[in-house]
């Protein structure tokens, strides 16, 4: 349906109709202008985005301008050529759109924008205008109106033909005003027509230009675009010919064994984290480092520098160049850290405690640097096995670690007298009691087993029960128990020196090499026993030891005993030799109904132990260095305060957990 025609002669009659038919306009004009605002502001954001695409494809025609292709090899094919130069043509391509996607920008508001801003404000504001005078018209001729009709007959005549005449100039401004609003009203719904779509019109057919000239530009580009599919697919059969001999070689790469090390000028090279001292602590940083063997140079440069001394990704900083004196494995209880090892240089006092990214790594370093492995064991037996309270006078935590870095494994100058050893030989005693392994030598599965053996009341059956336990320890364990407790041998031979009797010794070593996985009371109690086993293996190390029934082996020496009828005969083969014959079955643990003695013995210690129980308060802080030991900062609180069995060390629990602090880093609450 149409809109209504609106008559001049309406305008006289002002008819409800009339009212009518005109309103229909008036709201087709205001929907008209309504549209043609949103359109206004759909085509300044569209204008506003072909901006910024235009803007975003001229950076990528730079990009693509500024690039230049770089081929692996010292020449390049012709197809390859033609494919770095590619992007140059795609460029120049891109920049010849842009050319016309700008005119088309810079168009847009002459032909589209302001014609449809114009004929808004001029021909629909003229509507509006001739609305509100039409309006204002007609109230002021009805109230007139109403006025006139209301004058009195009576009056002169003169009176009231002047009244008349008044009314019909009034009457006939009401209807100028009616017949120019119905003009205008109509002249705008019939220009609309035109002067709101030919801006619409001009603004398409630019860009229809725009896509006209990209379809000519596709049409020149044409024959460089199959020049250049045919040299992209010499790229790819190229590519695809050589991809399975590159796929060979990465694949015998990748089955060589972790330490492979590629050919290089350098014996070895790579990152290392090198342990540089603050005033706060330490800091691992990062270093690329190359070591030449036949020189002897070693090389580290910085890769975690500042940002302002790096630029495009590459620190700016010199080398720092030394000469290589010895190199030496951390050992893993020495320090927090895995893969470690020291060396010493010529340039610098000290050692410098590196970190390798893996064992093997760390084997390849050392191999490359002739390292060795620190000798603990070798040097306090060398000039310490007479020193008095030998492993029972602890060292401080810090120097140990520190002296550990410094002199194991390495060769020592000159100039180390006497003195200064028995100064340090307590770190060094102080280094073998700190070992802390995942699990003890005597591990935890045969751990019940050893404190059953220990709890024997014959020394006969003790001793033959923990050498047959002995050896169902892995042979790792019992090899290195074999070299530890041969040492441990040695250091109670010269008792009369260094008072290091075996007894000592076993309550030293005993929760080191024979711990509990349980942290209970119960375990508590039975430490003792585990000084026994670690004693007795002391004691028998060099002894014949391994007793068997007089019927079914020939005898040498005879042993009677006197609890039972049995005789037994000694061999003549140490613990650590043969292993015994499993088939004679181990005696069975005593009764606990035949010891309540003992029993008594233990309750009686276990509450002596409990009611020492005190709180204790840190004085400095700690940090950890076995798994057994607590974390605390200064001033932490703690409770359940005992003695340990390790001489300068205390149990005791903080923040629900339970292990050994320093006696001296405490006062009591």
């Amino acid at each position: 349906m149409g809109l209504p025609t609106l008559e001049f002669s309406d305008s006289f009659l002002d008819s409800p109709e009339f009212r009518e038919r005109l309103q229909c306009h008036e709201i087709e004009l205001e929907r008209t202008n309504r549209f043609i605002k949103d359109l206004i502001k759909d085509g300044n954001m569209l204008v506003s985005a072909l901006r910024s695409l235009s803007l975003a494809v001229q950076r990528f025609s730079q990009s693509l301008q500024e690039f230049q292709f770089e081929c692996i090899g010292d020449a390049e094919t012709d197809d390859e050529i033609s494919i770095a130069q590619s992007l140059k043509e795609f460029s120049q391509l891109l920049s010849t759109m842009e050319e016309e996607r700008k005119r088309l920008i810079q168009n847009a508001d002459d032909v589209l924008i302001s014609p449809l801003e114009r004929f808004r404000k001029e021909q629909i504001g003229a509507v509006k205008e001739g609305k509100k005078q039409f309006d204002k018209e007609t109230e002021r001729y009805y109230s007139v109106l109403e006025k006139h009709l209301s004058v009195s007959s009576k009056k002169k005549e003169s009176q009231l033909h002047e009244a008349d005449s008044q009314m019909s100039k009034d009457r006939q401004v009401f209807y100028d005003a009616s017949l120019q609003y119905v003009f205008k009203i109509q002249e705008v719904q019939e220009r609309k027509k035109f002067e709101f779509v030919e801006p619409l019109l001009a603004f398409l057919q630019g860009l229809f230009t725009f896509y006209h000239e990209g379809y000519e530009l596709a049409s020149e580009f044409e024959p460089y675009k199959q020049q250049l599919q045919f040299n992209l697919q010499n790229a790819r059969n190229n590519f695809e010919s050589t991809r399975a001999e590159v796929e060979r070689l990465m694949k015998r790469i990748r089955s060589a064994e972790e330490d492979f090390k590629a050919p290089s000028c350098f014996t070895m090279e790579g990152y290392l984290y090198i342990q540089e001292k603050r005033p706060l602590g330490s800091v691992w940083t990062r270093y690329y480092c190359t070591y030449q063997k036949s020189s002897k140079m070693f090389t580290m440069s910085n890769t975690e520098s500042r940002p302002a001394s790096r630029q495009n990704g590459v620190v700016n900083g010199t080398p720092e160049m030394f000469r290589l004196r010895s190199c030496v494995r951390r050992k893993r209880d020495s320090i927090d850290k895995r893969f470690c090892f020291d060396i010493e240089v010529v340039e610098r006092h000290g050692v410098i405690t590196l970190q390798a990214l893996s064992e093997a790594n760390r084997r390849l370093w050392m191999e490359a640097m002739d390292g060795k492995e620190p000798k603990c064991i070798e040097l306090v037996e060398t000039r310490g096995l007479t020193t008095l309270g030998l492993y029972r006078t602890g060292g401080v935590n810090s120097k140990v670690q520190r002296l550990m870095t410094s002199v194991f494994g390495k060769k020592r100058p000159a100039f180390l007298c006497a003195a200064l050893f028995f100064r340090i030989r307590k770190f060094y005693s102080s280094s073998l009691t700190m070992v802390c392994l995942a699990e003890p030598l005597l591990t935890y599965r045969l751990h019940k087993e050893f404190i059953r053996a220990a709890k024997y009341d014959d020394q006969t059956y003790r001793v033959r029960a923990i050498h047959a336990l002995v050896h169902k320890l892995p042979e790792k364990n019992r090899s290195m128990l074999d070299l530890l407790t041969n040492h441990l041998h040695k250091v109670s031979s010269h008792s009369d020196q260094n008072l290091m009797t075996v007894s000592n010794l076993g309550m030293i070593f005993g929760p080191t090499l024979m711990r509990s996985q349980e942290e209970t009371v119960a375990a508590m109690m039975n430490i003792k026993f585990q000084n026994i086993v670690v004693e007795i293996i002391i004691e028998n190390h060099h002894k014949v030891c391994l007793l068997v029934h007089t019927h079914t082996h020939t005898h040498t020496y005879i042993h009677i005993n006197t609890r039972l009828t049995d005789v037994y005969i000694v061999c003549p083969w140490q613990i650590f030799g043969e292993a015994p014959d499993l088939s004679v079955p181990l005696p069975q643990a005593p009764s606990t109904r035949s010891t309540p003695r003992r029993s008594k013995a233990i309750f009686i210690l276990l509450m002596v132990s409990l009611l020492s129980l005190r709180d204790a308060k840190a004085l400095y802080s700690c940090e950890a260095e076995h798994s057994h030991e607590l974390s605390f900062p200064q001033g932490a609180l703690f409770s359940n305060v005992y003695p340990s069995v390790e001489p300068g060390w205390l149990q005791a629990t903080y923040n629900g957990k339970t292990g050994l602090i320093p006696e001296n880093y405490i006062t009591y609450l």
